[in-house]
């Protein structure tokens, strides 16, 4: 039970993490330009902002599950993969750290599709929230691929959860077009104050988040490639 805990607090951090990241932060705010369309409407804007939240976790979950049924189908994969996690888990946080820190970068081609559809959202109807999720949610970013592919599916096969973690970093990525959602129904006219303060979090978050990610990752590979701590 644990295990679990920490994994799910891990999971809503990368969400958080994606969320703030630039590239994901460019989709959320075509979102929240969309909700910003019914701010006469309180009840309108948090009803596109749970829609849009359910449209971003649908998509990770869909996609984790079809991951994880190709692994879990075949037995030997799946028994490899649980049986040698640990090992590997070591380099691939410290390969995940350096890329937060942007030490090394993945061969990631920008197609601008957020900044497509951001031209786009504001003409789209009350219900396009939850397809909007969708197709945000799937518009992967370095920073986003990495932390979804290279963490949260080992952690998800580790774990053997094919539908928790990816739900809770669903609703993690969400939680900032939610946030500013219910700031807009209460009228609120701080948005461009508060989103720089989101900006500027982001970046120390993910500095902290790779350092610690590199030592952990090390621990991991003195522990159990090493066997230092044996």
């Amino acid at each position: 039970m644990n295990e679990f805990l920490l994994g799910a607090a891990w999971a809503f951090w990368f969400g958080i993490l994606t969320a703030i990241s630039p590239c994901p932060m460019a989709t959320n705010i075509a979102a929240i330009a969309f909700l910003a369309r019914r701010v006469s409407h309180p009840f309108a804007v948090l009803f596109a902002g749970f829609l849009y939240t359910a449209g971003r976790s649908a998509a990770y979950v869909s996609l984790a599950m079809l991951l994880l049924a190709s692994v879990f189908s075949a037995p030997s994969v799946s028994h490899c993969l649980q049986k040698y996690m640990n090992k590997a888990l070591g380099p691939i946080l410290i390969i995940v750290g350096m890329l937060l820190l942007e030490l090394i970068s993945l061969p990631i081609a920008k197609s601008g599709f957020g900044e497509k559809l951001q031209r786009y959202a504001d003409s789209a109807g009350l219900w396009a929230a939850f397809p909007l999720g969708v197709i945000f949610a799937l518009a992967f970013c370095p920073v986003s691929a990495t932390l979804f592919f290279a963490s949260l599916i080992p952690s998800a096969v580790k774990l053997g959860s094919g539908l928790a973690l990816p739900m809770i970093y669903g609703i993690a990525t969400a939680l900032p077009v939610l946030f500013f959602s219910l700031l807009l129904a209460m009228g609120a006219k701080m948005l461009g104050q508060t989103y720089n303060r989101l900006v500027s979090f982001e970046k120390w978050a993910r500095w902290i988040t790779g350092g610690i990610f590199i030592a952990v990752g090390i621990y991991y590979c003195l522990a159990n490639i090493f066997g230092v701590f044996a």
